[in-house]
């Protein structure tokens, strides 16, 4: 039996271990960005209480991947890049994000195929992010 390609139907989602390691990925994520002196400048930009934002994110993901659309069930629709224009993210911002994200799915049980795919992947949107916002915030 042929593994579906990622990005296929649910495979991806599958590959991340479902919710459970969506959650996994997401807690390290935000542990990481808690511990790295560097990437205090993207996560001034989160609450003090990361709760939300771990749901926010692991739901997001969930959906993203082929998954259940768990956030537009809990918190309606979101436009990525538009979203995230209400702050002055730039190109700096976007890399300490990917970096702990990529420290982040390194930690993860997964397929090496299947971490490069999903690091490749999420470099989309955060370079769409920092586009949005310095359109919104021409200085940043």
């Amino acid at each position: 039996m042929t593994t579906p390609a990622y990005g296929t139907g649910d495979a991806s989602y599958q590959a991340a271990g479902g919710i459970d390691g969506l959650r996994r990925l997401v807690d390290d994520f935000y542990r990481l960005m808690d511990q790295d002196p560097a990437a205090a400048p993207v996560r001034q930009m989160h609450p003090a209480d990361l709760a939300g934002s771990r749901d926010k994110l692991a739901c997001f993901l969930s959906g993203w991947l082929g998954g259940p659309r768990l956030y537009a069930e809990r918190y309606g629709s979101i436009g990525i890049p538009s979203f995230h224009a209400q702050w002055p993210i730039d190109a700096q911002h976007a890399a300490i994000w990917l970096t702990c994200m990529r420290d982040a799915i390194a930690l993860q049980p997964w397929e090496p195929a299947f971490a490069d795919y999903l690091l490749r992947q999420l470099a989309v949107p955060a370079q769409r992010i920092v586009q949005a916002a310095s359109a919104r915030h021409p200085q940043a």
